[in-house]
């Protein structure tokens, strides 16, 4: 049984690879995108958008970057935490990203147990909101 489903959106396929390795070890089932429209495709296909516990998500991507997929991940899904994991490490982006409603901001590289827990808390909150609207 899987521990929950991740998304991680990053246009770089080593890193989604590395991220996916890291978390199907911990338990995670992860589903995977490689800039932000195909994760709103991701998001909008299926039950995903009821099924994924976390996005992880990059900011530096072709097609639609990171903060336009956040910004309408937090508009259409503002209950599923979001994870930004990049390069960039600014702290004028940080606040920028704290304000739009990411869960944390992670800087790659990342190690695998700074992943695993963030992913656990926020995948935790999650499980958690989705079994207070079932009773």
């Amino acid at each position: 049984m899987s521990l929950g489903r991740i998304l991680v959106v990053d246009d770089e396929a080593e890193v989604r690879k590395s991220v996916r390795l890291i978390l199907t070890k911990a338990g995670y089932e992860v589903v995977e995108a490689e800039d932000g429209g195909k994760a709103m495709e991701v998001m909008n296909s299926g039950d995903n958008a009821r099924m994924i516990d976390t996005i992880i998500s990059d900011i530096y991507m072709p097609n639609m970057n990171g903060m336009e997929a956040i910004a309408y991940f937090r508009s259409q899904f503002p209950s599923i935490p979001v994870i930004v994991l990049t390069g960039q490490t600014d702290r004028q982006w940080v606040d920028m990203l704290y304000k739009q409603g990411v869960s944390d901001y992670l800087v790659k590289p990342v190690e695998p147990e700074t992943l695993t827990s963030l992913v656990r808390k926020t995948t935790r909150e999650r499980m958690l909101l989705k079994d207070s609207f079932k009773t």
